[in-house]
Formats: structure tokens, sequence, C-alpha cells
């Protein structure tokens, strides 16, 4: 599995990844400390379940290191945090997935 390297390009507000010329996004909006991950965008010679998974992985951990909040409105990505218990510390008080 390749190693991500992820940027986070704020003038488009999303995070992205380039693996082998094709570009894998998660699109969001920022808010008061919280970030709503809206959309995630993963090429189809990319769609592969370890690939998304670990790019999910890249993004919310470096939303932890920021120390925001995350609202995940994508339902593959709230699948993927109500999956994967250890993030959800990540979501603000109150949000139940």
């Amino acid at each position: 599995m390749h190693r991500i390297e992820l940027r986070n390009n704020e003038f488009l507000r999303q995070f992205e990844t380039l693996i082998n010329g094709s570009l894998a996004r998660i699109e969001y909006a920022e808010q008061e400390r919280k970030i709503f991950l809206t959309k995630l965008v993963i090429p189809v010679e990319l769609n592969d379940t370890e690939f998304e998974e670990n790019f999910i992985k890249s993004v919310l951990e470096f939303i932890s290191e920021k120390n925001l909040r995350v609202v995940p409105t994508s339902p593959k990505i709230a699948g993927f945090v109500r999956k994967n218990k250890s993030y959800k510390s990540l979501l603000p008080v109150g949000i139940k997935l």
C-alpha cells in the first residue's frame, strides 16, 4: 500500500493526495474549530477499500493533531468513524453517529 502524502488545500477546502497521477480528495468546510467532512472523492482506478480507509485515517489524524473537532457529513466517512471507535473522540460534544 502506498504511503499517503496528505495535502491540505485550503484554497479549495479539501484534503488531497496524488497517487499514480490520480487525485483523491475529501472536501471540507471549517467553522468554529470544527471541520465538516462533506464529500469523499476517490478516482475509479484508486477505488479500493484499503486505500479509502488509509486516506480517511490520514485526514482524521491530521485533524486530531490540529486539536480540531470533526463532523463527518459524508456517509462513507461517518461509517468509517462509526466502525473505528478510536476516532469518536474527535466528534464534538452532542454529535452521535
